[in-house]
This record gives C-alpha cells, structure tokens and sequence, in this order.
C-alpha cells in the first residue's frame, strides 16, 4: 500500500513510518520538524519537511495513497494552556486541510491519532468510548475537535475514518523538552543520574502506559480494519498504575533503590485515567503485549540517555 503519515518524524511518526517500510510499503513522510527529527526514518521512507496546513503540498504527496496516518500535532499540555491559538490552528486547522486535500486528491482512509487526554476527570474507570468526553486543556479541546471533524467531513465526503485515542505512550527515542517531559522518560533519566524522581501531587494518580510497539500494532491494523469507519477507539495497556508504582517499578528494573520527592505545588493532572479494550481487540484484533517493566527495560536498553 501507499502511505502518507504527517508527522511522521516524531516520536510515533518515524516508528510507524519505518515499520511500515520494512514491511514492503511505500511511505511519504510530511513534517515540519519542530518536533521530529527525520534522522529517525528509514532512508525507504520519503521524507519531505512543510507543514500540514500548506494544502497544495499534501495534495502533491497524496497523489495515489490509499491511506492517510494524521499524526502531525502539537502534543504539550502545559504548553497548550499557554499558546491555545497555536493548537487550535495546528491540531484542529491542520486536520481540516488534510481532510480537504485528501477530498481533493481522491484519498479513501485516514487513522487519526487521537488523545486518551479527550477524557479529562471521570467517575468511572476503566474509560469506554462511549462516556461522554471532559477535555480539561486546550490540548484535549483541539484532540476532540479533531476527531469531531474526521467524522463529520468523512461522513459528508464518503472518506472513512477512524481515530484511535492514545493514551500514555512511552519508548526509545521519545523526546524530552526541557519543560514538561513526558513522566517515564523523565523518571528514566533522573534514574539514569541517580537523582531523585520529582512526583507532581501525591503520587496515587494513575496512567495507563503504553508501549510505542503495541501503539504502531493498533495503527497499522486500523490502516486495513473492515467495520471501524467513523469509529473511535481506545489504544492503551489497560493497566491502570499509579506514580508511585511507577517509582517502585522504574527502582526494580534499574536495580537502585529511587527516592521519590513528592512536589504538593505541582497539579497532578485528572486522578485516574485507564484505558478499556474491548472496542479495539473486537475491531482491530489488539492487545498490549509489552508489559511495564519489560517496555521500560527496552526503553533503556534501545536509548543511551537513560544508560548510567
């Protein structure tokens, strides 16, 4: 098949796009590298570096694709209070001019890559797609709206459309910004120092983490999955695991005793967040496969900034 993945130079992108490629497909990579690194593709992979909002360049790279993988976003929560208009312009406008140019170009499919975030503080765990969405950050309004536009052109255009909503992905090569990084790799490297790991809040929120292998699993089946247009789906471990067994499980496969340093100061974000499966092992045949400390120790074994 013929893919274009936009954002396919970052931390999921250039996963998906080489996998893709070395399963024999023809991938074109759009990304304007703010975040990516293309130094991270396959040299299979055809990389061109613009922006998802310049239409007549995705109508170019759309040129016979069968299937479109939207990745391109801006992904920080923090950052999102912050520069609201630039996300919505991003995550929200750049989706609407992929839908257009794929319209234009005749393009059929496109997997959105949604955001766990969408959910925001629920009463009730493990989440279902059914549960009526509290997105708390300008980043999980722009994620929802997102998904809101994906359905409604596509139902408009005849386009089929599925966007699978991630939730906390981890793995080598993610990135790590001076502000905000990402809790694992945050964890990984202070493990890798011997620092201390700073927990925002109390430490009994839970995540449900997920490893980058079982997320390019859920995406690469949604590419060819029959009955999953105009359908959300969830893309997780199912486990729910709290900061402070995230400590204590990090501490176990280094093989150091880690102090946590708990910072009251810090918001937490929502309490419990947990993904619920069993739309995504009904439609797309999914299941996490990694476990917890078998993905941290591939973490640290694939990537040498978390290596003492």
């Amino acid at each position: 098949m013929r893919f274009l993945i936009t954002g396919g130079a970052g931390f999921l992108g250039s996963a998906l796009a080489n996998r893709l490629a070395s399963s024999g497909h023809e991938v074109r990579v759009i990304d304007d590298l703010s975040a990516g690194d293309s130094e991270n593709l396959d040299e299979k992979v055809l990389f061109t570096r613009g922006d998802v909002n310049d239409r007549p360049k995705l109508w170019t790279l759309l040129q016979d694709v069968e299937c479109v993988y939207h990745l391109a976003a801006r992904v920080s929560v923090p950052q999102s209070v912050l520069y609201p208009r630039e996300y919505n312009a991003v995550n929200v406008g750049g989706t609407v001019s992929v839908m257009e140019a794929m319209r234009d170009a005749g393009v059929k499919r496109v997997v959105l890559a949604s955001s766990g975030a969408v959910y925001g503080a629920q009463e009730v765990q493990p989440l279902r797609e059914t549960i009526v969405p509290n997105p708390d950050s300008p980043y999980a309004v722009s994620k929802l709206s997102a998904e809101y536009y994906v359905r409604t052109i596509g139902s408009l255009w005849g386009l089929e459309t599925v966007a699978l909503r991630v939730f906390n992905a981890y793995g080598p090569g993610q990135p790590l910004p001076a502000s905000h990084p990402p809790v694992i790799s945050r964890f990984l490297r202070s493990a890798a120092s011997q620092g201390s790991l700073v927990v925002h809040g109390n430490g009994t929120q839970t995540r449900d983490y997920v490893f980058i292998s079982d997320v390019i699993d859920a995406l690469t089946a949604a590419a060819t999955a029959r009955t999953v247009s105009q359908r959300v789906i969830n893309i997780g471990s199912g486990i729910a695991v709290s900061l402070n067994e995230l400590v204590k499980t990090v501490s176990n496969v280094v093989g150091t005793e880690l102090e946590p340093l708990y910072n009251n100061k810090e918001r937490g974000g929502v309490m419990q967040m947990c993904a619920d499966l069993t739309l995504a092992n009904k439609k797309l045949g999914y299941r996490a496969r990694v476990s917890l400390p078998d993905g941290l120790s591939r973490t640290i074994a694939s990537d040498a900034r978390f290596q003492s």
